[in-house]
């Protein structure tokens, strides 16, 4: 499933820079949204919504179930009543099961409500709905605390990039095979949105409008391919080269903040790897601006103040025959914080921007050192992040930037101190969020970007990931990984 969960981002990865393609080749100038758009696909359907979430949840539990035959579908009123009774606790699967697959499921929540008129807040409440069912009667595992946290709220995150992606692709003017072609991206990009269209008649309905909800944004896509060095420090350098590939896409200004609405600004990255002693799916990176006021709006300068919600996966896996120990892994599914956004406006050569964001973690995770229970070798726990950057270029032909990101995740809830060997208890009922302990972690990049023709650029890219736990009964542990990427892009 897990496979299946990251070839999914790969086709919508690629189908944003389709997107990007579309736009530009449109065969109908796209203007604003029309007024008859927005309301012919505002009108709430809560049945649809509803509907759409128990077929989706049946659906997923009878593959579970009939195909797969896992043993957590076996479900029955006795596993129901035994859920209830026994309440929430912190579960031990995979990192990129609870980080990745559980919020992308979240996303098909999401837009079961999203694509049937509802607004981006009353489409994260049904999210959350979906994962409650899913909890409490389609598992005969207890419910999972950290999925109905990760779930509906990473699930609005990716949820509202892939609706808004999907809206740059869908047409109602189109016939024939043109039609078909973007009904096709549209449903692989948003797969509930698709179906709320198959379901309704929209989908081969023809309009006098493009039915597009967001007019046409400004978008900007990057892909990017070459080879990636990773290294452990102190450790036996010997499976960290290989081929990795990435994607960014900018949707919208962050910069003009009239008329704001939930992601309207968003920006997503994701990085693939492409060897065998690394995960598919090594990075990926969202946020998107929920609210937005100008501070400073002048000739000059531009300064201004927003609310986010960020969404981060970081994943890696040994490099060292010597060592069994990972490089990294953390992510946020679940955070929101302020901003606060520079841009120079002196200087027609030359471009500068910076920005500095300061969050609140509701969830997150981090490689642990000595928590090995069941599929989990990391830490639960809740904190603060922040991050800062800034962009140089000069004429779009040389440019240079500096990322740093920062995370401080406390775990609270430990096992007892006496607790020596995790093997001797059952995974199912220990209700901990790992070893009681603070981690802090680092993520800082340089990057610089030299044009060679027209779209084309060479980039080099060095990030330094360090991190330091502090434990409450074992020995504190720093870990510090370099990595360095030299890439082939291309700007659309």
């Amino acid at each position: 499933m897990q496979r299946i969960f990251y070839i999914l981002l790969l086709i919508f990865m690629f189908s944003e820079a389709s997107a990007q393609f579309v736009m530009r080749n449109n065969l109908y100038n796209r203007v604003a949204p029309d007024s008859i758009d927005l309301d012919y696909y505002s009108k709430k359907k809560p049945l649809q919504a509803v509907g759409e979430i128990v077929a989706l949840n049946l659906g997923v539990w009878s593959f579970d179930r009939y195909i797969l035959k896992g043993d957590f579908a076996y479900i029955s009123l006795n596993t129901i009543k035994d859920n209830f009774k026994k309440g929430f606790v912190w579960d031990n699967d995979k990192l990129p099961t609870n980080l990745f697959n559980h919020p992308y499921n979240g996303n098909l929540f999401y837009n079961s409500a999203r694509s049937s008129g509802f607004n981006y807040w009353q489409s994260g409440g049904f999210a959350l709905g979906g994962s409650l069912m899913w909890e409490m009667f389609m598992e005969r595992e207890f419910p999972s605390t950290n999925d109905v946290i990760a779930t509906p709220i990473g699930g609005m995150a990716l949820g509202e990039i892939f609706y808004r992606t999907s809206d740059l692709v869908l047409d109602d003017r189109a016939r024939g095979g043109d039609r078909f072609g973007r009904e096709l991206a549209g449903l692989v990009i948003s797969p509930m949105r698709g179906l709320s269209r198959i379901v309704s008649g929209d989908a081969w309905r023809v309009r006098p409008s493009s039915g597009s909800q967001f007019g046409s944004p400004e978008l900007s896509v990057e892909l990017s391919a070459g080879v990636r060095f990773l290294e452990l420090k102190d450790k036996i350098f010997d499976k960290g080269s290989g081929f990795t590939s990435s994607i960014s896409i900018e949707y919208g200004d962050k910069f003009d903040n009239e008329s704001v609405t939930p992601y309207d600004y968003f920006n997503i990255v994701g990085n693939i790897n492409i060897h065998s002693s690394q995960p598919l799916i090594g990075q990926i990176n969202a946020m998107g601006r929920l609210w937005g006021s100008d501070l400073v709006d002048s000739k000059k300068d531009y300064l201004g103040l927003a609310a986010f919600q960020y969404f981060d996966f970081y994943d890696s896996d040994t490099i060292s025959s010597v060592s069994n120990k990972k490089p990294y892994e953390f992510g946020t599914p679940a955070s929101f914080g302020l901003a606060l956004l520079y841009k120079d406006r002196r200087h027609q050569e030359w471009h500068m921007d910076g920005h500095a964001h300061l969050s609140a973690i509701l969830l997150g995770a981090t490689l642990s050192d000595y928590y090995a229970l069941d599929e989990r070798n990391y830490n639960w726990g809740s904190g603060f992040g922040w991050k800062a950057g800034v962009n140089i270029s000069f004429k779009d032909k040389i440019g240079f930037s500096w990322l740093h990101e920062g995370y401080r995740i406390f775990t609270w809830e430990g096992y007892p101190e006496d607790l020596e060997d995790l093997s001797s208890v059952d995974f199912r009922t220990l209700n901990v969020q790992g070893d009681k302990s603070n981690a802090i972690l680092h993520a800082t990049t340089f990057r610089s970007d030299i044009k060679i023709y027209q779209h084309n650029y060479f980039s080099i890219l060095s990030t330094l990931y360090s991190r330091r736990t502090n434990y409450a009964y074992y020995a504190d542990i720093e870990s510090l990984t370099g990595e360095l990427r030299f890439m082939y892009t291309y700007k659309f």
